[in-house]
């Protein structure tokens, strides 16, 4: 290992989209990498599986609370002093059951925050010290479902609109500096947040498939990544679908 190693934090580094990205940055270099979690535990265990995979990289878990800003920017710190980041993956959040955030602000209130709060905060804490070094990427992992608020999971969807908006306004921001902000949108993808939908025999994206592809793009340099490519041109259908037509899926 060398100084010259690029250092890469991943945020929500226990999710499964998340892991299968360090997965493949370990396998293709030596790195210097940073997972963030919430379990400690967890953490430790996709770090431990990494260090197998790539002994010569250095391989650090932190643990934070996501819900307070205080916490993030504290973290965030900690990070920065020992070094500027070259990539920031921010992964994580959960798939809530929409009835019962009908049901239950409290419900609600714990989606949105995880969904789409938390992320836009780290990648705020990250994006002013990179910013003024004008150099790096953060990469945000917002989904298909911020593209239009649908019966089935629109509390979800809000939060990952938020995502969607927050990154397109970091993009403008950084517009012309060395700081690329990258937003990524992905499909269904089969990992154990979406086992509901696998047990209802959706068809669900490869994790393998959908993280070697994040991970190919982040570093071609794409500013918006739908993963599986075709969802770029599903979503466009409906985000353009007339309401009238629209109100009458089942979706």
């Amino acid at each position: 290992m060398t100084s010259a190693n690029r250092k890469i934090v991943v945020v929500g580094a226990t999710s499964s989209i998340a892991e299968h990205c360090a997965r493949n940055w370990v396998k293709a270099e030596d790195v210097d990498l940073v997972l963030v979690g919430r379990d400690l535990q967890r953490t430790e265990r996709v770090a431990t599986d990494l260090r197998v995979r790539s002994p010569s990289s250095r391989i650090q878990t932190m643990q934070a609370n996501f819900a307070r800003a205080d916490a993030i920017a504290d973290l965030v710190r900690t990070i920065i002093t020992q070094g500027l980041p070259d990539v920031v993956l921010i992964a994580h959040g959960s798939l809530p059951d929409q009835d019962a955030c009908q049901q239950s602000l409290a419900s609600a209130c714990d989606a949105l925050q995880i969904n789409g709060v938390s992320p836009v905060l780290f990648a705020e804490a990250f994006a002013s010290p990179m910013g003024q070094a004008e150099r790096g990427t953060i990469a945000i992992i917002g989904s298909v479902a911020g593209d239009r608020g649908r019966k089935s999971n629109y509390v979800y969807g809000a939060a990952k609109g938020l995502v969607s908006r927050y990154a397109e306004g970091l993009q403008h921001r950084f517009a012309g500096t060395g700081l690329r902000i990258v937003l990524i949108k992905p499909g269904p993808t089969d990992t154990p947040m979406t086992a509901e939908l696998k047990a209802r025999d959706a068809r669900l994206a490869p994790v393998e498939d959908v993280a070697r592809s994040i991970v190919k793009r982040i570093n071609r340099g794409d500013s918006v990544i739908y993963v599986p490519g075709k969802w770029r041109w599903i979503m466009l259908i409906i985000r353009h679908l007339p309401g009238f037509i629209f109100n009458k899926l089942n979706i």
